[in-house]
């Protein structure tokens, strides 16, 4: 996708290098629709420039760093020596980002859309998201419940929810706690199974979320959640053995959550 209007002073762009000359590089801007900009000699690179072809090539990939944007004589000019390794590298990764999210927004709509439905769809994602890759991999973390509040026709929510979640890769982290179950009753063993049956859910867990309980040693039993991002998975962690500590002291019995091993692992 490329934006139709202007980048702004401050912003990080990426083009390729179209032409040198002895006085800069000019870049074809990537993002931008017939948008061109010029890093004069002395923002290419530090120090002395004794041939700017020594810095950059014609095709190269470039970051830029917008130093100023005059629409009216339709001049942008960029620095390329101003954005360091860890910029570039980010912004690069960015621009990929959405390249891809360029395919699955064909891939979800058709590779016939025409531009004005593409465009309404992408702004409606952006309406709520800060990138469309952004709202991809929320599509594919949350589903349609992620896409609920923009203004997608249900057919098009649909459609972008299975693209994103046969192409998007997810990803996951993996937190670990520990709840001591006990239970004096007679019946104190089917307490304790009813109280694992709740801290696993009983089968209400969201498809994004992985939960499983695991018996370490009596009384201790371990909880393993996989999520999104580590508050999520600390809600769900927290929420299953609350379940548990709650099912076994209706019982009668007692729970305690904790996240560290009771004992040290044999």
């Amino acid at each position: 996708m490329k934006y139709s209007g202007w980048p702004e002073t401050g912003d990080l762009v990426v083009g390729k290098v179209d032409e040198i000359t002895d006085f800069g590089v000019f870049v074809d801007l990537d993002e931008y629709e017939n948008k061109r900009g010029l890093a004069h000699i002395s923002e290419v690179a530090s120090g002395w420039i004794k041939n700017v072809r020594d810095h950059v090539r014609v095709g190269q990939t470039v970051v830029a760093k917008v130093l100023d944007v005059n629409e009216s004589s339709q001049q942008i000019d960029l620095s390329i020596k101003d954005v360091n390794e860890h910029q570039r590298k980010e912004k690069i990764q960015e621009w990929k980002n959405e390249q891809k999210a360029d395919n699955w927004m064909l891939l979800a709509l058709g590779e016939e859309v025409d531009d004005e439905t593409y465009g309404a769809v992408a702004n409606g994602l952006l309406a709520e998201y800060e990138s469309l890759y952004d709202a991809f991999e929320q599509a594919a973390i949350h589903g349609g419940e992620a896409l609920e509040d923009t203004d997608l026709s249900d057919e098009e929510i649909e459609s972008i929810v299975e693209t994103a979640r046969e192409n998007v890769s997810v990803p996951y982290v993996n937190v670990t706690g520990y709840v001591d179950l006990e239970c004096p009753a007679p019946d104190g063993v089917d307490v304790v199974k009813e109280a694992l049956k709740a801290a696993e859910g009983n089968g209400e867990i969201p498809n994004e979320i992985e939960l499983s309980v695991s018996y370490v040693g009596s009384p201790e039993y371990r909880i393993k959640v996989r999520a999104p991002d580590y508050k999520t998975a600390e809600r769900e962690l927290e929420s299953s053995a609350d379940r548990a500590k709650e099912a076994i002291e209706a019982a009668g019995g007692s729970g305690h959550y904790h996240r560290e091993r009771s004992e040290e692992d044999e």
